[in-house]
């Protein structure tokens, strides 16, 4: 039997990501992925982001990200990858 080790990414999106269904966008992401965590807008115009869940599944929810939806422009995405805290059951959008 295999364990699934859980990762921690956190990260910042920069671009034209607030007010654009950015956050929602990734909610959706995350959930469809099985992630867990949370999304806010920050104060410098940026969007941060903390999610857990399986190395794989975090590549690809950093490689979407990156894309955004289609009302936003991505202009960069940097991140850290943590150990797991396993504190979280859902992800959601903080305000």
């Amino acid at each position: 039997m295999t364990e699934t080790i859980a990762h921690r990414m956190h990260g910042f999106v920069s671009g034209r990501v607030q007010g654009v269904g950015f956050r929602y966008f990734t909610q959706q992401l995350a959930n469809e992925l099985g992630l867990t965590g949370w999304v806010k807008n920050t104060f410098d115009n940026k969007v941060e982001f903390v999610v857990e869940g399986e190395k794989d599944q975090l590549a690809i929810f950093k490689r979407r990200i990156s894309r955004g939806p289609n009302s936003a422009y991505v202009s960069d995405v940097q991140t850290v990858e943590l150990p797991a805290s396993g504190e979280f059951h859902t992800f959601r959008v903080r305000f």
